[in-house]
C-alpha cells in the first residue's frame, strides 16, 4: 500500500508556569492511502496534538517541536514555515473539528466560507466556485443547496453544520482528512448519519482519514487500523480486527471493558481507577503502570518497548515479553471479544446465503 504521511518519533512539549508539560513523547505511525486510522484514549492522552501537530496548529510558544519528523509528499512538515503550510492546510490536508459552531464565521454566508478556500488554492474563477460549492452541497446530503449556499450558520441545526464542515474540509480534493471528534457535539441519531456520510465520501474521494476518538464503538464501524493512546505514547497499534478480538495491552483491556452494552443490564460499567499521568514529570516507567492491576517491579522501572503480536499488531507491556507470568484478559473484554466473533460468524454466514440464493 502507498504511504501518504509518515510520523516518526513526534515529541511536542508545552511551555507553562508550572513547568514544561511533554504532551506527545516520541510517537511514531504511518498513514495508508485510502485508509481511517483512529486514534484513541483518554481526555489528556495526546491524541488532538498529534493530530493538529500534522497541520502546525500547534501554537509556538508556548508549544514547541522537541524531536521528529512528519513526512508528507517527501516533505518534513516540521521544518516548512507558515508560508509553506498555507500552501498544504486546506488543499492537501483538511482537517474538521470538534465544534460545528466554532469552525464557522457567524458573520459570513455558507456559500462564501465554502468559495474561500476553492479559490485560494485551486485558482479559479468565483462562479466556478460557487458551481463547486453547489455540488459539495449535495455531495453531504444538503437539501436546496441553491437557498442554503446564501444562508448563515445560525439557520442550521448542528447535524447540518457540521455537514457544511465536511463540505469546506473537502472543497480541494485533500489527500488527507483529520477528523478531530467530528461528532461529539451531535446527538446519536445524527452522529450515525456523520459517520455514515464521512465512510462513503471516502470511498467516493479515496482520501485517507485519521480520526480521533474517545468512542471505541465509533471505532468499530470506522476504523480500517487503531493506535491507542495513553500518558502522550501510543501504546498498542493494529488493524482494527486485531485490536477488538485480541488486545495486549492492559489499559486497551480498560477502554474495551467500559464500553457500554445492552447486555450489560443494570450492572455498573467499569471505570479505569486513578487518572492519568501528570506530564510535567513523566513517569519512569509504564506510564500505565499506577493504573495497572496487572503491573510488575519492572512496569515501574523501565518503559516497555514496542512488542510485535504480529506484522500489523504492536504493543508495549511487559505483559508480552517472554519471561513475564501469562495473564488473560479481564471477563468483560473476554465476552465482548466472543461477541464480536460470533456477530462476525453470522454475518459471514448471512453473506454466503446471499450468495447462495442469487
Amino acid at each position: 500500500m502507498e504511504k501518504v504521511l509518515e510520523v516518526k518519533d513526534l515529541q511536542i512539549a508545552f511551555d507553562t508556569y508550572a513547568g514544561e508539560v511533554n504532551a506527545v513523547r516520541s510517537v511514531s505511525f504511518d498513514l495508508y492511502k485510502g485508509e481511517t486510522l483512529a486514534i484513541v484514549g483518554e481526555s489528556g492522552s495526546g491524541k488532538s496534538v498529534t493530530s493538529k501537530s500534522i497541520m502546525k496548529l500547534i501554537p509556538t510558544p508556548p508549544g514547541k517541536y522537541k524531536g521528529g519528523q512528519i513526512l508528507f509528499d517527501g516533505k518534513d512538515i516540521v521544518k516548512l514555515n507558515e508560508k509553506q503550510m498555507q500552501q498544504i492546510r486546506g488543499s492537501e490536508i483538511s482537517m474538521i473539528f470538534q465544534d460545528p459552531m466554532t469552525s464557522l464565521n457567524p458573520t459570513m454566508k455558507i456559500g462564501n466560507q465554502i468559495m474561500e478556500g476553492i479559490i485560494k488554492h485551486q485558482k479559479i474563477s468565483r462562479a466556478a466556485a460557487k458551481e463547486r460549492a453547489l455540488e459539495l452541497l449535495r455531495l453531504v446530503g444538503i437539501p436546496q443547496p441553491e437557498v442554503r449556499l446564501k444562508q448563515y450558520p445560525h439557520q442550521f441545526s448542528g447535524g447540518m453544520r457540521q455537514r457544511v464542515v465536511i463540505a469546506i474540509a473537502l472543497a480541494c480534493n485533500p489527500k488527507i482528512l483529520i477528523a478531530d471528534e467530528p461528532t461529539t457535539a451531535l446527538d446519536v441519531t445524527i452522529q450515525a448519519q456523520i459517520l455514515e456520510l464521512m465512510k462513503d465520501l471516502q470511498q467516493k474521494t479515496e482520501s485517507s482519514i485519521i480520526f480521533i476518538t474517545h468512542d471505541l464503538g465509533v471505532v468499530a464501524n470506522m476504523a480500517d487500523r487503531v493506535a491507542v493512546m495513553y500518558g502522550g505514547k501510543i501504546v498498542e497499534i493494529g488493524k482494527a480486527e486485531e485490536i477488538f478480538y485480541n488486545p495486549k495491552h492492559p489499559y486497551t483491556w480498560g477502554l474495551l471493558s467500559s464500553m457500554p452494552s445492552l447486555e450489560s443490564g443494570d450492572s455498573e460499567l467499569y471505570a479505569i481507577p486513578g487518572s492519568p499521568p501528570d506530564l510535567l514529570d513523566p513517569p519512569k516507567g509504564d506510564a500505565f503502570a499506577a493504573r495497572n492491576e496487572f503491573a510488575m517491579k519492572i512496569d515501574l522501572e523501565k518503559e516497555p518497548p514496542m512488542f510485535k503480536v504480529s506484522d500489523t499488531h504492536y504493543a508495549a507491556t511487559w505483559l508480552l515479553h517472554p519471561d513475564a507470568p501469562k495473564v488473560e484478559p479481564p471477563a468483560t473484554v473476554q465476552r465482548m471479544m466472543e461477541k464480536r466473533r460470533l456477530t462476525s460468524s453470522k454475518s459471514a454466514v448471512a453473506v454466503k446465503e446471499g450468495d447462495r440464493n442469487e
